[in-house]
């Protein structure tokens, strides 16, 4: 079949099952079973390229199962973030682009921690809390090689998937360690030790459904829902985050559009200093950061 006439057939599926830039979508999920990236597909159409039996067979297959709204990296098994290329399935909280901005200044608070820790003969250390598929905490771990992270995952169905990811980036060198366990009390060994903290934990109030039949149906609970008001987890971290920052350290965490008053408010209750507001690449707040007195 014709790619040119492929992508036209799901991007009109997508479109009546109500997803968004079907046409997007379509191409993504034909070059993926291709293993080629979009704008090879695009050559492709032009030249009057053609998918074969058995790759139709499954590109329709996954159309289908698309277009009933599960999201594509559990179709393909994989997810993207920043640089890396993830595992992903059932029981694991698929990364989001909006997450990249937490990542990213946790990047540049280790990154300045370097200057200090390699004077001294340390390398930077970051901790992640609850880390999920390890998305934030490998982003951290390869881009920036001198430091050491280490990262916490509580969920049983979670934690294989987080498992292979760091086992993957820690055969090319990353310096990522993983452990399962409860936010809450991890790392004692590391208390006032630590140089940067991240995190992005469940913050959907419990009575309030994703709007996203991918998220309602397909992302764990225990990953979405964060309390009566969404930030039971927030205010765990916070403590947590107290606990294991060294003096000047640097702290950032995640949550919903609507809750930046609410978290700046939390994160200056327990004693934080220098809380900033920062906004996603679609101006929306979306992580808060703060610096350990």
């Amino acid at each position: 079949m014709l790619l040119r006439a492929l992508v036209s057939q799901l991007t009109e599926q997508f479109a009546q099952a109500g997803i968004e830039a079907p046409n997007v979508e379509a191409e993504v999920l034909i070059a993926e079973v291709l293993g080629i990236n979009r704008g090879q597909l695009g050559a492709q159409i032009i030249t009057e390229g053609v998918a074969e039996p058995q790759q139709l067979e499954t590109i329709l297959a996954f159309a289908d199962r698309r277009a009933a709204r599960e999201p594509l990296q559990h179709l393909t098994g994989r997810a993207y973030f920043r640089n890396l290329e993830l595992s992903v399935g059932k029981g694991v909280f698929i990364p989001r682009p909006e997450t990249e901005l937490l990542a990213q200044l946790g990047i540049d608070a280790l990154r300045a921690a370097t200057e200090t820790t390699v004077k001294a003969g340390e390398r930077p250390l970051g901790i992640d809390l609850g880390t999920g598929s390890g998305a934030i905490a490998l982003a951290l771990a390869t881009e920036v090689p001198g430091a050491t992270i280490h990262a916490v995952e509580y969920s049983d169905e979670a934690y294989p998937w987080t498992t292979k990811n760091f086992e993957k980036y820690r055969a090319t060198g990353a310096d990522a360690n993983l452990r399962q366990g409860d936010l809450r009390v991890a790392f004692a060994e590391f208390d006032g030790l630590v140089d940067v903290v991240v995190t992005n934990p469940p913050y959907i109030p419990v009575d309030m459904v994703p709007i996203y039949p991918e998220v309602a149906l397909h992302d764990p609970a225990l990953a979405l829902y964060g309390g009566e008001d969404g930030l039971d987890l927030v205010r765990a971290a916070s403590k947590t985050g107290l606990r294991l920052l060294k003096p000047g350290g640097f702290f950032a965490v995640e949550h919903a559009d609507i809750q930046g008053p609410s978290v700046v408010e939390l994160l200056r209750s327990d004693g934080w200093l220098q809380v900033q507001q920062h906004q996603d690449f679609n101006q929306r707040d979306r992580v808060v950061s703060a610096v350990r007195p």
